[in-house]
């Protein structure tokens, strides 16, 4: 298998584990609550908590994965959710859920920005399809193990489920995390080039507006007889307006000469489709 596609199932592999922190929530609050009696609204507020910290703190976190690769950080991540639920799963304060909310969702912001950033890495040429793959295990982990959380809950109680599925996914990430890594120079497939040279440099915003203001007096003569356009007269003068156009962004002809073309383009060959017989 190449090596991308194993980065790839790498980076899936540690979203599958971290999906239980977000999706697998709610099967732990009723337990808690009926455990502790906080209320459910400030039981949740660790799930509020978790959602910040993971997704707030990504741009630091993908500065630190730019610097010292998935690798050291995704393993270290490993270790933060899972002493998340360790944390969890001894929470006797509201305090100490926050704390552990906290530290998961640090946890699960590096794994999830690691993950989907290396996959984009290696598949420079198939962007869309990597991320949606590594993104997709972020679901797929949930539907995986919701059913077993759930029977370990009503069986052992919920300390034990986080004990237990908190020590196991963040051992499988921080094994997983090990083979990760980000490509070498030259060694991921390099976008296709594009085939077609639209223009020979990169006209700046001023410029495109200047030259449309130029050019804009040609399109007058579009409007001078509405009632006898036609779809094909249309179709015509776009025709000899583009060539017109094309005379200046290929900088073969001075704006204000092409701006001359045109005009004279579009006059006389609309005057030929207005006229019986042409001119």
């Amino acid at each position: 298998m190449p090596t991308r596609w194993r980065q790839l199932i790498f980076g899936i592999i540690c979203m599958v584990m971290i999906a239980n922190l977000q999706y697998g929530w709610t099967l732990f609050v009723a337990p808690i609550d009926a455990k502790y009696h906080w209320g459910r609204a400030a039981i949740q507020l660790a799930f509020t908590i978790f959602v910040l910290t993971e997704t707030w703190l990504v741009p630091i976190e993908g500065y630190l994965i730019d610097r010292f690769g998935p690798r050291i950080m995704i393993s270290l991540s490993g270790v933060l959710v899972a002493i998340a639920w360790v944390i969890n799963s001894m929470a006797d304060s509201l305090f100490l859920l926050y704390v552990g909310a906290a530290i998961g969702g640090v946890g699960a912001g590096v794994i999830y920005g690691g993950s989907v950033g290396n996959a984009l890495k290696w598949f420079p040429d198939r962007r869309g399809l990597a991320a949606g793959l590594t993104a997709a295990g972020f679901g797929a982990g949930s539907a995986l193990t919701v059913v077993p959380i759930a029977n370990m809950i009503q069986s052992s109680g919920y300390q034990s489920a986080f004990l237990w599925f908190g020590l196991g996914q963040g051992l499988v990430v921080v094994l997983v995390a090990l083979m990760l890594r980000a490509p070498a120079a030259g060694e991921a497939v390099a976008p296709a080039a594009a085939t077609v040279q639209q223009t020979r440099r990169d006209y700046r915003p001023a410029e495109v507006l200047r030259e449309a203001l130029e050019l804009a007096p040609a399109s007058k003569l579009l409007y001078a007889s509405d009632a006898a356009c036609t779809p094909e007269l249309y179709l015509l003068a776009a025709t000899w307006w583009r060539e017109a156009l094309d005379e200046v962004l290929s900088e073969t002809l001075p704006t204000a000469a092409a701006a001359k073309a045109g005009r004279m383009i579009l006059r006389d060959n609309a005057l030929a489709l207005y006229l019986p017989g042409g001119l």
